[in-house]
């Protein structure tokens, strides 16, 4: 299909052109459409345009937010002939009517957004189902780069000011309601890798339509009011700029404005239609007052235009999402930019839309084209727009009886139809591979002079780039060893060309200290290679040495990704190590070590393990994960053979190296003991969107909770093992958004031991990842529980939920609001026949300095307190 477009484009004319205002200068992103068709186009940031067409005499509409449209006889020649032809547009003049306004009255603008408001959720769903082809356009541009982020990490060579990504794609998009939407990619272009395929894609707009009550930026944790949502009143102040004549349309420009600085809404300009009350147009953008993550300006423009031979459905015909950034030194700018044409097979919900109430008479005026909203919103007023509401019943059942309808007339040759449920993008092998001819031809929006430069410099040099000398003069320079690598980082030895990479972890975790061991030498390093297709292979030799034990540990950790483009892994771990009980505690070795030299706190309990674990891990239907290990290891006791001190707190003396557990009231030794495990991990994510690529699988999530399942059977006599036990679990895990409320995360574990229990060892135990010290690693465990007190050997129920409010509450007060901290609560909870109810509330601040968390926790057991707690750590 895609040839076949080439030999019509040869017979086309081009008309191309700049789309100005009256100083001359270009107006970016305009629309052109051809006038009865679903021919449409859009301008370059320098405002020219392009569009190849049959010959022929067309109708062009030429419309720029806050300008007049213009609409132009054009005759495009046959052949291969250009016809140039510029067009200049005016501002738009809106008028008001000549009134008197009483101080107690409100501006006219409340009662138009009144009546946008209740056909908001009709236009939401005014279309039932469409089809159309899309041109994504992504730039973006470094104006500042620094030398070192934090003063410690060096910035790459290849990091400097200019562009560092532009990208084009066309693609066929397929849209159902409610909000489906499948795309298939032509072709795609990256400027300087023509290998590389764009990551633009059609869905991820999804969320920022402002028929939607919140709008998702992308940019930050929480959503937006939209300025016609349900609740907007409280959120907007309005001005009725003016109403003007559109294409036969009464159009008025709004403006909306913050009621307070810190509420999540937008500042702009908003054109809704008289009678229909649908937007016409959006001019809206998002400041830094708007607590967005790294951005400093997010400007959103969209254009409406009715759908082809559908009239009273309207469709979004372009949108431009451009941002300004700074964050750790970096300053730019970017933009996405998204042509909608080829509109066909558009199914409205209705043959045709509720009747629409003529509107309300202006008092004391009259309107200069056409009657225009009352200036004053009294109660009656009010009470008229309500009962002027359409009757929306049975809406969203007529929209499912549309689309099933679409779906059952839908063509089994159809490559849209034909994709996989949940599959969002298919980009097919070959989308990379057009010449500049091709895009010269289908390019709907014209590059500008620096996006021509930026492809023609880079691509000329791609095989210099790519070539062994420039990659390793560049991994020269990535290569080299600094204190923030050493310290934050680790060091990774690349060779790019090569695609080979050799790294070793951070200087605290390849030095650590535990009373066992005594001083470490932790020497592990990862070596990881790369292939062509996205398979790799990476192995990790470790030599572990305790200074005091004077023993050495070797073991080795493979990871082989077979396929190129699903998830399927063999695993392999060997050789000996040293083992926390407790595999999953957040007592990391660095903080285990601080606390052991510096306060007398050797939390950690460790056992030797001797032996190796196969595991196969594979993605075998969307959504399902599935992981199978088969292992055979020797447990060793180990006991404290160091008492080295930093810092000694007085009348505090190290513990034994053996757990103490409540289940255990007779120890938890056990010398020596040999396991052979057969293990089984599901996990099953219903719903899952996903991309499908040739050389990947992306998953993206989905709207249904993660259910998972396990199974750990111990199988005794085999090859000598002593161990005999089945753990069965189940667990359930989700987030939601609750608009601006913020987000909730909730978990659910449940589980026990089943059967006949032989030499089960401490080892064996569920256990459950507390934290006694200061620092948390992760907060969504136990923040105060003992690591191993209440580790079982039979049934358990373990909970945890948190929310995060995104500023909610504390965007209301002006100094939290400047700092950007955020508020979040948590709650965990653990039953045990032993423990009881064991219930933790904790309460805390996240995002300070960016990446820094506060909380607060408070422990109950059995409706007692049992502790309290400060913990700190990430939170991003």
């Amino acid at each position: 299909m895609l040839l076949a477009l080439l030999p019509a484009a040869a017979r086309a004319g081009t008309i191309k052109g700049k789309v100005s205002g009256p100083d001359g200068t270009g107006l970016p992103f305009a629309n052109v459409a051809v006038r009865g068709s679903a021919t449409s186009t859009g301008s370059n940031e320098q405002g020219q345009y392009q569009l190849r067409l049959e010959a022929g005499t067309y109708q062009f509409v030429f419309q720029y937010v806050g300008y007049k449209p213009r609409t132009e006889a054009v005759r495009v020649p046959a052949g291969d002939s250009t016809l140039t032809f510029n067009v200049t547009l005016a501002p738009e003049s809106f008028s008001l009517a000549e009134v008197t306004v009483r101080g107690s009255d409100r501006d006219p603008a409340y009662a138009i957004i009144q009546h946008a408001q209740q056909w908001r959720a009709y236009h939401q769903r005014e279309v039932a189902a469409f089809r159309a082809r899309i041109y994504l356009k992504s730039l973006g541009r470094l104006s500042e780069t620094p030398s070192k982020i934090f003063g410690l990490v060096k910035v790459g060579p290849d990091l400097k000011p200019g562009i560092f990504y532009l990208s084009e794609s066309l693609s066929e998009i397929a849209f159902t309601q409610p909000d489906v939407v499948k795309e298939r990619m032509l072709s795609s272009r990256v400027s300087g890798d023509s290998h590389g395929i764009s990551f633009n894609r059609a869905s991820a707009g999804r969320g920022l339509s402002f028929y939607n009550n919140l709008v998702k930026s992308g940019f930050s944790e929480r959503g937006f009011v939209s300025p016609i949502a349900g609740n907007a009143l409280s959120f907007y102040q309005y001005e009725l700029v003016g109403s003007s004549q559109q294409n036969g349309e009464l159009v008025h420009k709004i403006r909306v404005s913050p009621r307070r600085r810190a509420d999540p809404v937008f500042s702009g300009f908003i054109y809704v239609v008289d009678g229909s009350w649908r937007l016409h147009s959006v001019d809206l953008r998002l400041t830094k007052d708007a607590q967005l993550d790294y951005v400093d300006d997010l400007h959103i423009e969209q254009l409406f235009a009715p759908a082809p031979g559908v009239p009273h459905a309207w469709i979004i015909q372009s949108q431009k999402l451009a941002v300004s950034f700074s964050a750790f030194g970096f300053k730019g700018t970017g933009f996405v930019t998204a042509v909608f044409s080829n509109y066909n097979r558009v199914v409205p919900t209705y043959p045709a839309p509720p009747e629409v109430k003529a509107p309300a008479p202006v008092a004391g005026g009259t309107p200069v084209a056409a009657p225009v909203i009352a200036p004053v919103t009294t109660k009656e007023l009010t009470r008229q727009i309500k009962r002027d509401k359409p009757n929306l019943a049975g809406l969203s059942r007529q929209v499912r009886r549309q689309v099933k309808q679409v779906q059952r007339d839908s063509l089994r040759n159809d490559p849209l139809s034909q994709m996989k449920r949940n599959e969002v993008q298919l980009v097919e092998k070959g989308v990379n591979e057009r010449d500049t001819t091709y895009w010269s031809q289908v390019r709907p929006v014209p590059l500008t002079e620096e996006e021509k430069v930026d492809y023609h410099k880079k691509d000329s040099s791609e095989v210099v780039r790519k070539s062994r000398p420039y990659q390793d003069s560049l991994d020269r320079k990535r290569n080299e060893l600094g204190v923030g690598k050493l310290l934050l980082t680790g060091y990774t030895y690349s060779n790019t060309f090569a695609k080979r990479s050799f790294s070793v972890a951070p200087i605290f975790n390849e030095l650590q200290y535990n009373t066992v061991e005594g001083y470490v030498l932790n020497a592990e390093a990862t070596y990881r290679q790369r292939t062509a297709d996205r398979r790799f292979i990476s192995l990790t030799p470790t030599l572990r040495y305790g200074f005091s034990n004077k023993q050495l540990q070797p073991s080795l950790t493979l990871n082989w990704q077979l396929d190129p483009q699903k998830l399927r892994q063999v695993g392999l771990v060997a050789g000996r190590t040293i083992e926390n009980f407790d595999r999953n505690s957040q007592l990391t070795p660095f903080i285990n070590s601080a606390y052991s030299l510096l306060a007398n706190r050797n939390y950690a309990k460790l056992y030797r393990r001797e032996g190796a674990e196969i595991s196969y891990l594979w993605e075998p239907v969307n959504g399902l994960t599935v992981r199978g290990a088969a292992s055979y290891f020797r447990r060793v006791e180990l006991y404290n053979t160091a008492d080295y001190l930093w810092h000694d707190v007085p009348d505090r003396a190290f513990t034994p190296n053996r757990p103490v557990a409540d289940e255990s009231p007779d120890g938890t030794a056990f010398g020596r003991s040999d396991a052979a495990v057969l293990g089984l991990n599901l996990s099953y994510k219903p719903g899952q969107r996903y991309i499908t690529r040739p050389d990947a699988k992306f998953n993206l999530g989905s709207k249904w909770p993660t259910f998972g399942a396990q199974a750990r059977l111990a199988v005794p006599h085999m090859l000598g093992a002593d161990v005999r036990y089945l753990l069965l679990q189940g667990s359930v895990r989700h987030s939601k958004q609750f608009g601006l409320l913020g987000t909730s995360s909730v978990q659910a574990i449940v589980g026990g031991f089943v059967g006949k229990q032989e030499g089960l060892t401490f080892a064996d135990y569920r256990h459950f990842s507390g934290n006694r010290t200061l620092l948390a690693a992760d907060f969504t465990q136990f923040q105060l529980l003992d690591y191993y007190q209440y580790s079982t050997r039979a049934s358990y129920f373990e909970g945890h939920f948190s929310h995060h409010f995104n500023g909610f509450i504390f965007n209301r007060l002006p100094l939290l609001r400047a700092l950007k901290w955020q508020e979040v609560i948590s709650l965990n909870y653990l039953h045990t026949n032993q423990v009881g109810h064991y219930l933790e509330l904790g309460a805390g601040v996240e995002h300070i300095f960016k990446v820094a968390r506060v909380d607060f926790y408070t422990g109950l057991q059995s409706g007692q307190r049992v502790g309290t707690g400060l913990r700190v750590g990430l939170g991003f």
